[in-house]
């Protein structure tokens, strides 16, 4: 198939998957919005009494809308969003490959490219943990942040297919930015889970009466639920973008004659893999862990957006690739 077809082939099969995104983010959305509250931290489920004894008719009713398990419309629902986020990773799947096969290279060379191939890292980040993990309610979140950059890609960011500036045409390309992507697909799952973490937290806090957390916090997961998935991704995820860290300084030899320079992405790199440290570090230290662990997560993942929008855009440097 000739590159030019290919190329707008990419095009349309990114606008689908934007639109079945949307329709995804639109069933999470309302299945949070239907869905039971459950019990706060500390809530006990009420004890059943004897024949006779005294009524708990209110602390029984609170307790069945906390603990029940989903509707069978529930059930329903839960499967078309995850159907429909499947089909959306296979049409943007398809999308960044068919860009890449356009290009002749490795589809991520540019500002346009590499947000397609994160936000499609984060979507098969997501989709791996909803296999194994409560995970549901972190979709609505994910796929409003993937369908946002998506938009924002092909309304602002787009560059047509074309051949990488001289700097990027090195099998580095490959090896750095493909462990910078998956790193940050996984992060964004963690940042997910954190942010929804101290909401709920939180919301427990300020409800310590035993009885189902009221509001959006109370339709979430337990709190440490939502800590032990924000915990596992970022446990995955830091290695990797350590590896992109150290795979970025050996690439910076091989082009540059020298490993580190303290240039703005590579010094927003290192700050990214400090705050990433110091909250796997907080997890595991008496008076740090929970909230204040959670804290540095989320200004880990900021870091990593800011690498990525504002050294890009606002900055000048060697790594001044945009495409924009």
């Amino acid at each position: 198939m000739p590159t030019p077809i290919l190329a707008e082939l990419s095009d349309r099969l990114i606008y689908s998957a934007i639109a079945v995104y949307a329709l995804a983010m639109l069933a999470y959305a309302y299945h949070a919005a239907r869905r039971p509250r459950t019990l706060g931290q500390g809530a006990r489920v009420a004890e059943p009494v004897a024949v006779g004894g005294p009524a708990t008719s209110t602390s029984s009713a609170t307790t069945s809308a906390a603990v029940s398990g989903p509707t069978p419309a529930a059930r329903r629902l839960d499967r078309v969003a995850a159907a429909l986020t499947t089909l959306a990773f296979v049409l943007h799947l398809a999308g960044v490959l068919a860009r890449g096969v356009a290009a002749g290279r490795a589809p991520w060379g540019n500002m346009y490219e590499f947000t397609a191939a994160a936000t499609l890292a984060a979507t098969a980040a997501y989709l791996v943990f909803l296999r194994r993990q409560p995970v549901r309610d972190l979709g609505v979140w994910i796929l409003a942040l993937v369908t946002l950059s998506l938009g924002l890609a092909v309304t602002v960011l787009y560059t047509p297919a074309g051949d990488l500036v001289p700097a990027l045409n090195s099998y580095w390309l490959v090896i750095h930015v493909a462990a910078a992507i998956i790193a940050g697909g996984v992060f964004t799952v963690g940042a997910a889970a954190t942010g929804l973490y101290l909401l709920r937290r939180r919301a427990d806090g300020r409800d310590a009466s035993g009885q189902a957390t009221r509001g959006y916090a109370g339709r979430l997961p337990a709190a440490a639920a939502l800590e032990r998935v924000a915990h596992t991704a970022h446990l995955f995820a830091f290695p990797v973008w350590t590896f992109a860290v150290l795979a970025g300084a050996i690439w910076a030899e091989d082009s540059w004659g020298r490993y580190w320079g303290w240039d703005p992405k590579e010094t927003w790199a290192f700050i990214t893999w400090v705050l990433y440290a110091a909250y796997l570090h907080a997890q595991s230290t008496a008076g740090w862990r929970g909230t204040k662990a959670g804290w540095l997560a989320l200004a880990g993942y900021a870091a990593f957006l800011f690498n990525f929008v504002g050294v890009n855009l606002f900055i000048t440097g060697l790594h001044s690739y945009a495409g924009v």
